[in-house]
């Protein structure tokens, strides 16, 4: 399997929000309809125009097999460091287990080093324990207690 990385492009929401809405978390959090609801396309305009920001579409022989969002956000802490998030990771349900997810990771860290960041970090949701298995196999370390507010 040889993957290509690119940005994506409006063409691409459509498989992107299925993506994001096949699994467990995914029926709950996302409404994928066609039409999109307007709220996708406004969120994927912002994400585009930011040039911290890099959500990116991956492919095998052309066809969309993958998502994921690198966010680049700059600090003053680490002598003025720049933190590398990678979110969103999503593999077609189609094409989990075949090694793509580790694939991604390669690419992601070469691009947070190529960008400058000094650490690649995520969230997982704790519904998701297998996820959490997967990026420790990677490297990541269970290194901080996560917080969140919802807002809304």
């Amino acid at each position: 399997m040889h993957l290509t990385y690119r940005l994506a492009t409006t063409a691409d929401l459509v498989d992107i929000v299925r993506m994001l809405s096949d699994d467990e978390l995914g029926t709950i959090r996302e409404k994928f309809e066609i039409p999109l609801p307007a709220s996708y396309l406004q969120a994927f305009q912002r994400i585009t125009d930011d040039k911290q920001q890099e959500l990116t579409v991956v492919e095998d022989k052309g066809e969309l097999v993958a998502t994921f969002q690198l966010s680049f956000i700059q600090y003053l802490t680490y002598q003025g460091g720049i933190r590398a998030q990678i979110e969103a990771v999503r593999v077609k349900s189609s094409h989990r287990g075949q090694g793509i997810g580790a694939q991604i990771f390669q690419y992601a860290i070469r691009r947070a080093k190529e960008r400058g960041a000094h650490v690649l970090q995520l969230t997982t949701d704790k519904k998701r324990p297998d996820a959490k298995r997967f990026y420790e196999s990677l490297g990541f370390v269970d290194s901080h207690e996560g917080m969140k507010l919802h807002l809304k």
